[in-house]
Protein backbone atom coordinates (compact mmCIF):
# COMPACT_ATOMS: atom_id res chain seq x y z
CA UNK A 1 0.00 0.00 0.00
CA UNK A 2 2.98 2.27 0.54
CA UNK A 3 4.76 1.69 -2.93
CA UNK A 4 2.16 3.79 -4.43
CA UNK A 5 2.30 6.62 -1.89
CA UNK A 6 5.98 6.66 -2.52
CA UNK A 7 5.73 7.05 -6.32
CA UNK A 8 3.07 9.59 -6.41
CA UNK A 9 5.63 11.97 -3.83
CA UNK A 10 8.20 10.95 -6.41
CA UNK A 11 6.01 12.07 -8.84
CA UNK A 12 4.77 15.03 -7.24
CA UNK A 13 8.43 16.81 -6.77
CA UNK A 14 8.71 16.64 -10.83
CA UNK A 15 5.28 18.20 -11.12
CA UNK A 16 5.45 20.70 -8.63
CA UNK A 17 9.17 21.63 -10.35
CA UNK A 18 7.55 21.38 -14.47
CA UNK A 19 4.89 23.62 -13.14
CA UNK A 20 6.50 26.53 -10.81
CA UNK A 21 10.19 25.84 -11.24
CA UNK A 22 10.40 27.63 -14.26
CA UNK A 23 9.52 30.64 -12.72
CA UNK A 24 12.84 31.11 -10.90
CA UNK A 25 14.86 28.93 -13.16
CA UNK A 26 14.09 29.76 -16.26
CA UNK A 27 12.68 33.69 -15.94
CA UNK A 28 14.42 35.13 -18.53
CA UNK A 29 14.38 32.38 -21.15
CA UNK A 30 11.75 32.41 -24.31
CA UNK A 31 8.51 30.69 -23.71
CA UNK A 32 8.55 28.01 -26.17
CA UNK A 33 11.93 27.03 -24.18
CA UNK A 34 10.52 27.13 -20.79
CA UNK A 35 7.34 24.80 -22.12
CA UNK A 36 9.68 22.17 -23.83
CA UNK A 37 11.86 22.48 -20.33
CA UNK A 38 8.79 22.35 -18.59
CA UNK A 39 7.39 19.00 -20.40
CA UNK A 40 11.07 17.20 -20.53
CA UNK A 41 10.42 17.71 -16.71
CA UNK A 42 6.56 16.34 -17.06
CA UNK A 43 7.99 13.45 -18.68
CA UNK A 44 9.63 11.86 -15.42
CA UNK A 45 6.41 12.81 -13.46
CA UNK A 46 4.49 10.54 -15.76
CA UNK A 47 7.47 7.58 -15.69
CA UNK A 48 6.41 7.67 -11.50
CA UNK A 49 2.64 8.68 -11.60
CA UNK A 50 1.07 6.48 -14.05
CA UNK A 51 2.77 3.32 -11.87
CA UNK A 52 2.01 5.21 -8.81
CA UNK A 53 -1.96 5.01 -9.60
CA UNK A 54 -1.83 1.89 -11.43
CA UNK A 55 -0.86 0.20 -8.37
CA UNK A 56 -2.80 2.42 -5.67
CA UNK A 57 -5.97 1.25 -7.71
CA UNK A 58 -5.42 -2.08 -6.41
CA UNK A 59 -5.65 -0.35 -2.90
CA UNK A 60 -7.87 2.43 -2.87
CA UNK A 61 -11.16 3.79 -4.64
CA UNK A 62 -10.52 6.03 -7.35
CA UNK A 63 -12.23 9.27 -5.19
CA UNK A 64 -9.31 7.84 -2.51
CA UNK A 65 -6.82 7.89 -5.04
CA UNK A 66 -7.34 11.51 -6.00
CA UNK A 67 -7.61 12.80 -2.77
CA UNK A 68 -4.72 11.53 -1.90
CA UNK A 69 -2.79 12.73 -4.71
CA UNK A 70 -3.71 16.07 -3.68
CA UNK A 71 -2.85 15.65 -0.41
CA UNK A 72 0.60 14.51 -1.39
CA UNK A 73 0.49 17.59 -3.44
CA UNK A 74 -0.19 20.38 -1.40
CA UNK A 75 2.54 18.30 0.97
CA UNK A 76 5.35 18.75 -1.97
CA UNK A 77 4.08 22.41 -2.44
CA UNK A 78 4.53 23.59 0.90
CA UNK A 79 8.42 22.23 1.25
CA UNK A 80 9.00 23.64 -2.46
CA UNK A 81 7.71 27.25 -1.70
CA UNK A 82 9.39 27.37 1.40
CA UNK A 83 13.01 25.63 0.87
CA UNK A 84 13.13 25.91 -3.28
CA UNK A 85 11.66 29.16 -3.91
CA UNK A 86 11.88 30.78 -0.50
CA UNK A 87 8.09 31.94 -0.63
CA UNK A 88 6.47 31.32 3.33
CA UNK A 89 3.25 30.29 3.75
CA UNK A 90 0.77 31.93 5.40
CA UNK A 91 -2.26 30.60 7.85
CA UNK A 92 -4.60 30.44 4.47
CA UNK A 93 -2.09 27.83 3.45
CA UNK A 94 -2.87 25.78 6.44
CA UNK A 95 -6.04 26.31 6.14
CA UNK A 96 -6.82 25.15 2.76
CA UNK A 97 -4.30 22.40 3.89
CA UNK A 98 -6.69 21.18 6.75
CA UNK A 99 -9.64 20.79 4.62
CA UNK A 100 -7.93 18.45 2.46
CA UNK A 101 -7.72 16.74 5.94
CA UNK A 102 -11.11 16.79 6.07
CA UNK A 103 -11.73 15.45 2.72
CA UNK A 104 -9.59 12.27 3.36
CA UNK A 105 -12.10 11.40 6.80
CA UNK A 106 -14.74 11.76 4.21
CA UNK A 107 -13.54 9.44 1.72
CA UNK A 108 -11.47 6.68 4.05
CA UNK A 109 -14.14 7.19 6.83
CA UNK A 110 -16.16 3.86 5.68
CA UNK A 111 -13.49 1.73 5.06
CA UNK A 112 -14.01 -1.49 6.00
CA UNK A 113 -10.90 -2.61 8.87
CA UNK A 114 -8.98 -4.87 7.86
CA UNK A 115 -9.11 -3.42 4.05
Amino acid sequence: MWKPVALLLVSNVFMTYAWYGHLKDLKSKALPVVVLASWGVAFFEYCFQVPGNRLGAAHFTLPQLKVLQEVITMLVFGVFCVVYMKVPLTRNFLYASLCLVGAVWFLFRDVPKGA
